[in-house]
């Protein structure tokens, strides 16, 4: 039950993250990777913040916004400098970087003593204490229902139009470069506020601990789309689901004995397939079965049941 726990408390943790990739990826078909640089930077800036006697609670929405900023300065370099919207995020990845050094003084900064968010009177149920994970719970169902409200609004509408059909903004007479700021910047703002209160889950903040976050949020929605893709649920739901669908299947691997040093090539193969089977290329060809369906085709109906058109992400 304790790693049952676990998995929740850590995919919870990443579920911010997530939901940050998933604006990008999947609603705005932006590829950012600055949010690997802007997820240390929320544990940086949270950290210093704690160190220096701020509230944590303060702190962490005080690092969720510098986070944001990060974002718009991407969105600014793509839009305003017109530059590629990928070299804008790995442009901003690598200044962050050092960013984060200045801000630590230090590649790490420890925590373990400093007040933190975490610092709850227990809550026992059958001699576990949950009281991080509810709170972490509390926090993911708010931002869940803030993130649903959001993308019912006209803004909303805006930004997926970004991804789905730019010239629609144009002739709503909307600004597209400031809708892609402000997605970049909400985006972001997610990420950091991920990578603050890690930093306070694991008791230090770390210039690394943002390496591949872009690409391992990025698997987490793939899982999460290819295995509930069939279900009535929201898109945010998916995204939360598949965060702790991966983070299960690390804690799991790792257990059976999968090297610790092998498992970001190990995710890199899963979402090769994943991508790869959700494209319909790693299908495989079963004659007799097609022509099964080619006799079924002449009855119409009971053809059209098995040539239902597979989501791309």
């Amino acid at each position: 039950m304790n790693i049952v726990v676990n998995i929740l408390e850590q995919g919870m943790l990443f579920a911010l993250s997530v939901l940050g990739i998933y604006i990008t990826y999947k609603i705005m078909n932006f590829a950012d990777l600055s949010m690997d640089g802007t997820y240390p930077l929320g544990g940086a800036v949270c950290g210093i913040l704690i160190i220096g006697g701020m509230n944590p609670w303060l702190a962490t929405l005080i690092a969720a916004l510098v986070g944001a900023s990060a974002g718009m300065v991407t969105g600014f370099i793509h839009t305003k400098l017109g530059i590629n919207g990928l070299m804008a995020g790995i442009l901003v990845m690598f200044g962050l970087y050092s960013v984060n050094l200045r801000i630590m003084g230090k590649s790490n900064i420890p925590l373990f003593n400093q007040a933190s968010i975490f610092n709850l009177p227990q809550i026992k149920v059958l001699g576990m204490d949950l009281s991080r994970l509810l709170l972490l719970a509390a926090v993911v169902v708010v931002v869940k229902v803030l993130y649903e409200v959001f993308f019912r609004t006209k803004t909303g509408f805006f930004l997926r139009a970004v991804g789905d059909n730019e010239e629609i903004l144009t002739s709503l007479s909307a600004d597209s470069h400031k809708i892609k700021i402000l997605g970049l910047a909400l985006a972001n703002f997610l990420v950091a506020l991920s990578g603050a209160m890690t930093a306070q889950y694991q008791g230090f903040a770390d210039v690394g601990m943002g390496t591949g976050s872009a690409v391992t949020a990025l698997a987490a929605v793939i899982i999460g789309s290819a295995l509930l893709k069939r279900l009535p649920l929201a898109k945010s739901t998916v995204a939360i689901t598949g965060a702790v669908l991966y983070k299960g299947i690390l804690v799991l691997v790792l257990r059976f004995g999968l090297d610790p040093n092998d498992f970001k090539l190990a995710t890199a193969i899963a979402v090769i397939i994943a991508m790869g089977a959700t494209s319909q290329k790693l299908s495989l060809k079963f004659p007799k079965l097609k022509k099964s369906l080619g006799k079924k085709k002449k009855g119409g109906a009971s053809y059209a049941r098995h040539q239902q058109p597979v989501e791309n992400l």
